[in-house]
């Protein structure tokens, strides 16, 4: 049975001890239902933009990311060479709709313009995803773990799963803002400590890990083909598009920190810093990989006992346990429970928050008093965040986490930038041609999902695509599917628009 050294130890309980402490000081004065949702709108714009980083950075870049790039190469990378473009558009035009809105939740507009139907619809598609990317963090914070302590994965998962909820139960959106910059910090300097431990490891210095990787193409971004049935440059590049836009345009992890921001200026500063802040530590994970691969390809004695094919998620845990020197493995495991926690809690807070603003309040108490509505933002953090660790529990067979995230959130995304952009670029497109448009969308998303295993006479009809194309083709489908039936139904009445494109553009 492995244990972490003393020194290692002590490192990861005075960061875990650090974490619930931030929690408990920002919940000693009470919270209401503004400080627990918004944070008060008072926060600098550094310390949210490195909040949005911290969302975008979890246990599946700091494990999956390298996994992925051991086993293929830098194909996935593609996915945030699509950022600065979607940063642009959400500066310019995502962040001064909600700030101008004033609303807590993302999807309240969609009543709106459409009816209630859109917004409990984008509602349940987002806390969907959110249980699928609570669920792959925490796997892939056990798989690490799990090796240096010798505990269970299950007991890892349970562990972690209370230790966020209780941090995030108490501090509410303060306390998960300022422990992902706490956890930000943490992450970066672990993972710079692991690119500098592979330049050291190489028996014949940095150039053999630069050599290694150049001749098995470990750099190739991909094939720039025509084939939409693999993972092409050109089809990862397309998912990072649409799925950055659905981030940063109907995302609540996202748009609630929008308005978290002290002033707009703040705000849009917050999305540029937090976003173009991935994009080389994203390239910092992948580098990891391809040093793995190159390290163990000169050294492969030292990968003994591992399942590098079988289970390449696995690789990078092996080389902290196995590789680091004592006190900074306990910094990495830090890193990594950082990665974790910084998205699961963020998960957790805006999940609550929809469940109130969306669900409750919508249906059952729309005149809820301050008192019950932060009552039910308690049980609602509690629920989420016991159904995420459950979440993660199931997830323990498979095979590679980057993939089984993509998948599950193209799927459980279930085409919400279609109808949000059907919503502010369609002024004609009422409720009719939305629900239609919806409807078409979730019928190409059941297609493209459950065909490739159609067998016998329905083998004809399986989708060509790859299922990263999911979120582009359901996206396109809602669009033009609404735009046709707004301009051809004789009985299309627009919605009420409560902002447009072109106004929001001269703000």
């Amino acid at each position: 049975m492995s244990s972490l050294p003393v020194i290692d130890l002590l490192v990861l309980v005075i960061y875990l001890a650090g974490i619930v402490g931030v929690g408990l000081w920002f919940g000693r004065k009470g919270l209401n239902t503004e400080r627990f949702m918004a944070a008060g709108r008072k926060v600098p714009g550094w310390a949210v933009g490195l909040s949005i980083f911290g969302t975008y950075v979890s246990s599946i870049s700091f494990l999956a990311l390298p996994g992925k790039a051991f086993a293929t190469n830098w194909n996935a990378f593609v996915f945030s060479l699509s950022i600065p473009l979607t940063t642009w558009i959400a500066v310019k035009y995502f962040v001064p709709f909600y700030r101008r809105s004033g609303e807590v939740s993302a999807y309240q507009h969609l009543e709106h313009r459409f009816g209630p139907w859109a917004r409990t619809y984008a509602v349940i598609c987002y806390l969907l995803t959110q249980l699928a990317r609570m669920g792959t963090i925490l796997y892939l914070l056990a798989l690490a773990l799990a090796p240096l302590t010798g505990w269970s994965m299950a007991a890892i998962i349970l562990c972690a799963g209370v230790l966020v909820i209780v941090y995030t139960l108490v501090g509410g959106m303060e306390a998960v803002i300022w422990t992902d910059v706490v956890q930000s910090i943490v992450f970066i300097v672990g993972a710079l400590a692991c690119v500098w431990i592979l330049f050291l490891g190489m028996p014949e210095g940095p150039g053999q890990l630069f050599r290694i990787a150049s001749e098995n193409q470990k750099f190739n971004l991909g094939s720039f083909g025509a084939d939409v049935s693999q993972m092409t440059f050109w089809v990862v590049l397309l998912n990072g598009i649409f799925i950055n836009l659905q981030n940063f345009g109907i995302d609540q992890s996202y748009v609630q920190r929008y308005q978290t921001a002290k002033n707009d200026r703040e705000a849009a500063r917050s999305v540029w810093f937090g976003a173009l802040l991935y994009l080389p530590i994203s390239a910092v994970f992948f580098f990891i990989g391809t040093g793995l691969f190159a390290f163990y390809f000169a050294r492969p004695e030292l990968l003994a006992g591992v399942d590098a094919t079988g289970k390449p998620d696995s690789v990078f845990p092996h080389f902290i346990v196995a590789q680091l020197p004592v006190g900074l493995t306990g910094l990495v495991i830090a890193g990594i429970f950082a990665a974790a926690q910084s998205t699961v809690s963020s998960s957790i807070n805006c999940s609550a928050t929809l469940i109130l603003c969306d669900i409750y309040k919508r249906y059952v108490r729309p005149r809820a008093t301050e008192r019950e509505a932060m009552r039910v933002l308690h049980v609602a953090t509690l629920a989420i965040g016991l159904a995420g660790t459950a979440t993660a529990l199931a997830m323990m067979q498979i095979r590679n986490a980057l993939d089984a995230w993509w998948g599950l959130a193209s799927i459980f995304s279930g085409g919400m930038l279609g109808l949000f952009l059907l919503g502010l670029l369609a002024r004609r497109a009422g409720n009719r041609a939305a629900g239609i448009g919806v409807a078409a969308g979730v019928v190409m998303i059941a297609w493209m999902t459950f065909s490739p295993r159609w067998n016998g006479v329905a083998e004809s009809l399986r989708s060509p695509f790859h299922t990263l194309l999911i979120v582009v083709i359901s996206t396109l489908t809602i669009l033009i599917v609404g735009l046709l039936v707004s301009w051809i139904d004789p009985r299309r009445r627009a919605g009420r628009v409560p902002e447009s494109i072109s106004s929001i553009q001269k703000t």
